[in-house]
């Protein structure tokens, strides 16, 4: 005897193209996205201040170079103007 497969109508589920927009609420979205963009800019924010901070250390680091390091880092010779 051969058993009876249970066919069941095949129906279009809804719910396996709903996306997270259309399942939250709109005002909790929307809270959502504020928060995204305000970490975004925050992040921004950091970023530029840390290359500021950077850009001031490398200033300060040249300005307090010694006359040895300067003198170092020439590229004068100053051989070939000795007579």
């Amino acid at each position: 005897m051969a058993k009876k497969k249970n066919k069941q109508p095949k129906t279009k589920k809804t719910d396996d193209h709903l996306t997270l927009q259309d399942t939250l609420n709109q005002d909790i979205l929307l809270k959502l996205k504020q928060t995204q963009q305000q970490l975004k800019d925050e992040e921004e924010t950091k970023k530029l201040k840390e290359a500021e901070r950077k850009r001031e250390e490398r200033r300060q680091k040249e300005k307090n170079k010694s006359f040895e390091e300067l003198l170092n880092e020439s590229s004068m010779d100053w051989k070939k103007y000795k007579q």
